[in-house]
């Protein structure tokens, strides 16, 4: 089965309305509640938690705009500080996933930043009870290499994102896995491959190589 553009575009908006309506959704309540709230304290505590979650959103939409979007403003190679600033603010407040950053490079090419950003959501996400996440990459000759690690209590992959990282899947692709899809697409772009540790173990993992160019 072949995904058109149109077709994916919606899945992945779909993934991208799902993960802001949260947020978003709170800044709503915040504001109704404000709106009613005299005590003092409580005013204060509202003003809190409206902060609390237009940072969330701002954070979302900065990782969404680099992992998923055009990237305008940068070239062909992203310094690798901006995802790294993606990542701790998609992670960095909750506290849940302690984020290990094993990135010496100063750039990478826009395609492997943008594998390497969905690779460590997926992981991340995956930490259902918080984790460690290791994310590493380095360029070796004319190819980058990028290794993601998920380590916790508890890692639930869902089965249908890792048919279609592993490419099992009937082609098929829902907003859940519209972000490993757009991974696999842009490692076979790139004439690479990715591979997933394996269900049973103790450790989910991601590996990617694809073309430096």
């Amino acid at each position: 089965m072949t995904l058109s553009p149109t077709d994916f575009a919606s899945v992945l908006c779909s993934r991208l309305c799902h993960d802001l309506l949260s947020p978003v959704g709170a800044l709503n309540n915040g504001l109704e509640l404000l709106a009613d709230e005299h005590d003092p304290e409580m005013r204060a505590r509202c003003l809190e938690l409206l902060s609390e979650s237009a940072k969330a959103s701002a954070n979302k939409l900065k990782f969404f705009r680099l992992a998923f979007g055009a990237a305008g403003g940068f070239g062909e190679s992203v310094d690798t500080r901006e995802a790294r600033a993606a990542i701790s603010g998609l992670f960095g407040d909750n506290h849940r996933v302690k984020v290990g950053w094993m990135v010496e490079e100063e750039t990478l090419p826009k395609g492997a930043i943008k594998v390497l950003l969905n690779l460590a959501m997926i992981g991340g996400d995956a930490l259902v009870r918080g984790g460690q996440l290791d994310i590493g990459a380095e360029t070796v000759g004319d190819h980058v290499e990028i290794v993601i690690r998920a380590e916790g209590q508890r890692i639930i992959l869902d089965e249908e994102i890792r048919a279609t990282l592993s490419g099992e899947g009937d082609g098929a692709v829902s907003a859940r896995s519209a972000a490993a899809h757009l991974a696999r697409s842009l490692v076979l772009e790139g004439g690479g491959e990715l591979q997933v540790s394996d269900a049973d173990s103790p450790v989910l993992m991601f590996g990617a190589i694809l073309g430096a160019a």
